[in-house]
Order: structure tokens, then sequence, then C-alpha cells
């Protein structure tokens, strides 16, 4: 894991702005504590599969986030080895937890509908 490291008022901008979505940030702050397939938050959210793809296509390419593959499906969570980890953690650390939603997605029992 990477040590804490200050960043420069320009990279700190786009973190915020990537985080300035309310989806994103919520992603971002579910992914904190859990892996997550895309089917998961398109039932989540309520929106397309391409809608939540672009969003964490923004939060990989930013390095927020980092995905793994199981088999044929892909997980993304919260990348410990970004150098924006620790701010990332600090705005997260603010919010209030959204594990309700996933219970909610696994009493519709959806919580991972990509198996």
């Amino acid at each position: 894991m990477q040590t804490k490291a200050e960043l420069d008022l320009e990279s700190a901008a786009a973190v915020l702005k990537l985080l300035g979505d309310k989806t994103r940030l919520t992603m971002v702050k579910i992914m904190a504590d859990h892996e997550c397939c895309v089917c998961e938050f398109v039932a989540l959210f309520k929106m397309t599969q391409p809608a939540i793809s672009q969003h964490l296509r923004k939060l990989k390419d930013s390095g927020i986030v980092k995905e793994s593959r199981k088999g044929q499906w892909i997980f993304y969570s919260l990348n410990q080895s970004s150098p924006y980890y620790f701010f990332v953690q600090t705005v997260l650390s603010e919010l209030p937890s959204q594990q309700y939603k996933l219970e909610q997605l696994e009493a519709e029992g959806k919580r991972i509908s990509c198996d």
C-alpha cells in the first residue's frame, strides 16, 4: 500500500470533479468496502449498462478504482495503490454508509446477478 502523499491543487480539483457526480461518488463509497460488478450497479442505480460502464471508465482511467477479472466478469473496487487513495478516503470518511443499498439489492436477489 502507498504512503500518504500531498496532492497538487490541479490533481485534487480533477479528483473532486470526478467525485462531484452523485452516481460516481456513491459508486466509489460502495467500492471502498465492497467489490462490485457492473450488473450490480445497473440494478442499484436503475441505469443502463453503457451508462454505468462510462462512469466506471472515468473512475478507472483516473486510477481511483481498479478492476479484477473473475472468469468472464469484471469486478471493480477502490484502488489502494492510487496516488489519490488517501485523499479519496478522506472525502469518503465524511459520507454516510451506503451498505443499506447493497443489503436492499441482496434482499431483491440482485447482489451478484452476473453468475
